[in-house]
C-alpha cells in the first residue's frame, strides 16, 4: 500500500493543487474561497486593465506627437524659430501725383504746386481694363464728388460721391442731379471701393465700368464729358450743399483716353493771377512812383 500511495502523491504534486469546492463560495470556505475568488478575478481583470492603460498611454502619446508636430508646422519655421509677425496692411495707399499726366489724368484745385494731400480738391482717373479707377480727395469732413455733365451747369448729371458717415467710414454713393438737388440712385456702378478720413480730409478710390447698359442716370465714360468738382459737409452721412457757391468745372470736355495734369487756382489765387489784377497793380505802382501831377 505504501508504494501505490507514494506514487499517487507524486502524481498529485505533478498535477498541481486541485480546485476546492470552497472556490464557488461554499459557507465552509467562504473567507478563504472568497479571497481566492476575488484574487482570481483580480488576476483575470488585471491584464485587461493593463491593456487599457497601455492603449490610453499610446493614445496620449499619439495626441501629444500630433499636437507637437502641428505646432511645429504652424508656428515654427524650418530652423525651429517662431515665424515673424506679419506687418500691418496699409488700409489706404497714398495717392501718387508723380504719375499725373503720364499714367493717369489729374485735376488739382487750390494753391499752386499742391498735391492730393494739400489741394482744396484733387481728382485722378486712369483706365484699368474695362474699368476707370478714380481717386478723389478734398479738404472737408463730409463728402467729395465728381459729376459727369454734357454742359458746365448742374442738372441732369451723373455724380459719384465719397461720403464720410458718422461711424467714421467713407462710402461711395451714386447720385443724379435734378437741378441743384442731388438724388441718390440705388444702382451704384462703383466697385473695389476704399476710403479714408484723416487730417480733416475725405479721400477715396473706386472703379467704375467704362461702358454700362443704357441708363439716363449713368453715363458711358468712353464718351467725353465736362467734369464737375464739388465737396462739402455731411449730416448723418447725407450730403448737404457744397462749400463754395460756384464749384470748379473743367474748361473743356474730358476724354479718359487722354491723360493730362491740369491745375486750377482757387479763388484766393485767381485774384492775384488775373490779367486785370496785374494791370491794376502795375498802374498803381506807376502812380505811386511818379506821384500826382
Amino acid at each position: 500500500m505504501a508504494a501505490p500511495a507514494a506514487a499517487l502523491l507524486w502524481l498529485l504534486l505533478l498535477a498541481g493543487p486541485a480546485p476546492s469546492s470552497s472556490s464557488w463560495g461554499s459557507p465552509a470556505g467562504g473567507g478563504g474561497g472568497g479571497a481566492g475568488s476575488a484574487g482570481g478575478r483580480g488576476r483575470e481583470a488585471d491584464p485587461g486593465g493593463a491593456q487599457a492603460g497601455e492603449q490610453r498611454q499610446r493614445h496620449d502619446s499619439s495626441y501629444g506627437t500630433f499636437a507637437s508636430e502641428f505646432y511645429d508646422m504652424r508656428f515654427l519655421s524650418d530652423e525651429g524659430y517662431p515665424f515673424p509677425t506679419a506687418p500691418p496692411v496699409d488700409p489706404f495707399a497714398k495717392i501718387k501725383v508723380d504719375d499725373c499726366g503720364k499714367t493717369k489724368g489729374c485735376f488739382r484745385y487750390g494753391k499752386p504746386g499742391c498735391n492730393a494731400e494739400t489741394c482744396d480738391y484733387f481728382l485722378s482717373y486712369r483706365r484699368i481694363g474695362a474699368d476707370i479707377e478714380f481717386e478723389l480727395s478734398a479738404e472737408t469732413d463730409g463728402w467729395v464728388a465728381v459729376g459727369f455733365s454734357s454742359d458746365k451747369k448742374m442738372g441732369g448729371d451723373d455724380v459719384m460721391a465719397c461720403v464720410h458717415d458718422d461711424n467714421g467710414r467713407v462710402r461711395i454713393h451714386h447720385f443724379y442731379n435734378v437741378g441743384q438737388w442731388a438724388k441718390e440712385i440705388p444702382r451704384n456702378p462703383a466697385r473695389d471701393e476704399e476710403g479714408l478720413f484723416e487730417n480733416n480730409r475725405v479721400t477715396c478710390r473706386f472703379k467704375r465700368p467704362v461702358k454700362v447698359p443704357r441708363d439716363e442716370t449713368i453715363v458711358d465714360l468712353h464718351l467725353s464729358w465736362y467734369y464737375l468738382f464739388a465737396w462739402g459737409p455731411a449730416i448723418q452721412g447725407s450730403i448737404t450743399r457744397h462749400d463754395i457757391d460756384s464749384p470748379p468745372v473743367s474748361e473743356r470736355v474730358v476724354s479718359i483716353y487722354k491723360y493730362e495734369d491740369i491745375f486750377m487756382p482757387s479763388a484766393a489765387y485767381q485774384t492775384f493771377s488775373s490779367p486785370f489784377c496785374l494791370l491794376l497793380i502795375v498802374a498803381l505802382t506807376f502812380y505811386l512812383l511818379m506821384g500826382t501831377p
